[in-house]
């Protein structure tokens, strides 16, 4: 016998689970300017060089339009991009020193919501003998991973100190910074069936930047698709009992995104049922949840999941599997 239990919303931990719904509420807004965005989640900073940090955030998917991000250093506004994006490069910084961020949203009234966390990025030292550039990036590749996202990586690039960042240049703009670190990048929120190229640069902390890598031509698949390479992994599905009640033990590996995922929607026998959403720290690796589905023995739920990606759209759903609560 199949089922889809019926859910109470709750806080459990630092994981929201609230029953799917659209925003309706004004938030403390008035009812002509639609109410007040909510503040912006999955913010991440990371120093790009001595003297500038990228800031990150996921983009609001629902309630009121927001017409503008502006991204705060400490108590002063440095920054205001359109609504339509999420991240941001603050420059001018000094060295060596660690700054505060928050981001919060503007509505088309021109009211902001609350800010966000806090999150901080220290800059590192700079030499001003420094002239010379990262070498140019070695062999670069990329693969499409539906019809909105792709995945590019490259060789590391050497540097007579240390590379700082890698940028992520679309065409002749750049639109994305990962950290020196990194050897791999994931671009969303790109349009299906459209031929767009790609260039890496190595910058180091004096800002030197490197040749750009040789290109990337990748043409996203037409039209919608399943989004298999942005869909959580590893998803494992199964019950328990406590006390009488049956509760669904679910498990799974986040999807690869430049950002923070905070979002996940949960399918039973093929309806939306549940959104999880994180309101603390967010599991690194594999992540858990476990949910009441009633008391009932001998029922089947067949699940899946997805992921809300920080360009504000659902990733592709994972594999479904099936559980049933035991007799």
């Amino acid at each position: 016998m199949r089922r889809v239990a019926r859910y109470v919303t709750s806080v459990c931990g630092t994981l929201l689970l609230t029953v799917s719904c659209t925003w309706t509420g004004d938030a403390g807004g008035s009812d002509t300017d639609g109410g007040l965005p909510p503040a912006p989640a999955g913010v991440t900073a990371a120093a790009g060089s001595a003297t500038s940090v990228h800031v990150m955030w996921n983009r609001a998917p629902d309630g009121p339009e927001v017409s503008a991000y502006e991204v705060y250093r400490g108590t002063a506004k440095v920054r205001e991009v359109p609504g339509s994006e999420h991240m941001v490069d603050v420059v001018g910084l000094t060295p060596s020193t660690t700054y505060v961020f928050t981001v919060r949203a503007r509505n088309k009234a021109g009211h902001s919501g609350p800010r966000s966390k806090t999150v901080r990025a220290t800059t590192p030292a700079a030499s001003a003998t420094d002239t010379t550039a990262p070498t140019r990036l070695g062999r670069t590749r990329g693969e499409t991973t539906g019809s909105r996202s792709v995945l590019l990586s490259w060789d590391a690039s050497t540097d007579n100190r240390e590379v700082a960042s890698y940028d992520i240049h679309q065409g002749a703009a750049r639109i994305h910074t990962v950290t020196g670190d990194r050897t791999t990048a994931v671009v969303t929120g790109l349009r299906p069936g459209t031929r767009y190229t790609f260039t890496v640069r190595a910058r180091d902390a004096a800002d030197n930047v490197s040749a750009a890598g040789s290109p990337v031509r990748l043409t996203t698949a037409p039209g919608s698709d399943t989004g298999q390479g942005t869909a959580p992994t590893g998803f494992r599905a199964a019950t328990h009992r406590t006390d009488g009640a049956y509760y669904l033990d679910l498990s799974w590996i986040p999807p690869r995104a430049d950002g923070v995922i905070t979002e996940y929607e949960i399918h039973l026998d093929g309806r939306p049922a549940t959104s999880l959403v994180w309101g603390g720290p967010v599991p690194s690796g594999r992540a858990s949840y476990s949910f009441y589905v009633g008391r009932e023995a001998g029922t089947e739920y067949r699940v899946r999941i997805r992921a809300r990606l920080p360009d504000g759209t659902w990733g592709g759903f994972s594999a479904e599997r099936t559980a049933v609560t035991a007799a």
